[in-house]
């Protein structure tokens, strides 16, 4: 006559089971919460990191405008002809690039000094759910930042009347920013330019002078006739 026989489980073992088991539906939900966040911790970590980047940025520039490290007499000089005529424009490029290399520094102990902080997901918007996006409890996340960023300036030259012309000083601060998440990482590049100094460069105004305003093709025979018409 047959017989079943039975192995006893004693309560450690079951414990351990247990406790294994949930140590792998923890890790599995884990891996999908991760997936799940990922794209909105992207947005809002990039959108985070934009913000702190341009308010440093335009904090370091201000600041050294107001202490008159960026002063335009500083960084560029005229060069002027016997009747007193601007005839060049000459860039400091020694007080350029120390400009350059100091802002770009200054940006980078500003960047240290928040380069750890933390985002806030309410759990409602990981469901996927409009009606439930922004509620419930908050999910706390930890983001670290590290970067570089470059300084550079650069001229730029518009018309500002008859035979004048308004000379702007533009600095351009690029931030290289690698942001860390929980589980992955991502990237974002942030970008200012900002004018630090200006002025109008004013030539000799001529007695007279004539506008033709219409389309390109037509200006020819405008100032063609003028000139017979006042001939």
């Amino acid at each position: 006559m047959g017989y079943f026989r039975t192995v006893g489980v004693s309560p450690r073992q079951r414990r351990i089971f247990w406790l294994a088991a949930s140590l792998l539906a923890l890790t599995v939900l884990t891996a999908v919460a991760l997936v799940q966040m990922k794209p909105i911790l992207t947005r809002l970590a990039t959108a985070r990191v934009s913000n702190t980047v341009n308010r440093i940025v335009v904090a370091a520039v201000n600041e050294a405008i107001a202490t008159g490290d960026i002063d335009y007499d500083h960084l560029v000089s005229f060069e002027k002809d016997f009747d007193g005529r601007i005839t060049a424009l000459r860039s400091n490029m020694a007080e350029v690039n120390r400009l350059q290399n100091k802002i770009a520094d200054d940006v980078l102990v500003r960047l240290s000094e928040v380069s750890t902080s933390e985002l806030s997901i309410p759990l409602g918007t990981l469901t996927g759910s409009a009606l439930l996006a922004g509620r419930g409890p908050s999910l706390k996340v930890r983001m670290q930042t590290v970067g570089t960023t470059t300084a550079a300036f650069r001229d730029a030259f518009t018309a500002a009347g008859i035979n004048q012309t308004r000379h702007r000083i533009v600095l351009q601060v690029d931030a290289y920013m690698s942001i860390l998440l929980p589980g992955f990482s991502t990237y974002t590049k942030v970008s200012n330019e900002i004018t630090v100094a200006e002025t109008v460069i004013v030539g000799g105004v001529p007695e007279s002078y004539t506008y033709f305003q219409g389309q390109r093709e037509t200006t020819d025979e405008y100032a063609e006739e003028y000139i017979m018409n006042i001939g």
